[in-house]
């Protein structure tokens, strides 16, 4: 499952952040005009990168805790920021649509925590 959900989310990352790099003009059209497009530019860089690490950890040997903590924090962190400001009429309620996968990420996450420290819990009895 965490494989699963570290290819998923990393590919939806990869996908999210490359758009505005490929193509401006339209996620400008799709998300709305901006004053700082260089803003847009270098958080598009950080979400591909949080998506190439996810991508990344997914085909690693050994499953290792923090890229589990990354994909968390990073889906909660973007999901409370389309909410709060799409919310509050800052951004376009389009963006609403992304808080879903975010918030779907976020619960995946939450279920391997706490599956796996069941199965800790069962390796130390």
């Amino acid at each position: 499952m965490q494989k699963r959900l570290l290819l998923i989310q990393g590919g939806y990352f990869g996908l999210t952040g490359i758009w505005p790099l490929l193509h401006m003009p339209s996620f400008l059209a799709v998300t709305g005009p901006k004053k700082e497009v260089w803003l847009v530019v270098t958080v598009g860089l950080l979400i591909l990168s949080i998506g190439a690490a996810l991508l990344t950890a997914a085909f690693q040997a050994v499953q290792e805790r923090s890229p589990a903590v990354l994909g968390f924090f990073s889906a909660v962190s973007m999901g409370a920021v389309d909410v709060r400001y799409a919310l509050n009429d800052v951004i376009l309620d389009v963006y609403l649509l992304d808080a879903i996968p975010e918030f779907i990420f976020s619960l995946g996450w939450v279920w391997i925590f706490f599956k796996n420290k069941d199965l800790q819990s069962l390796k130390k009895t």
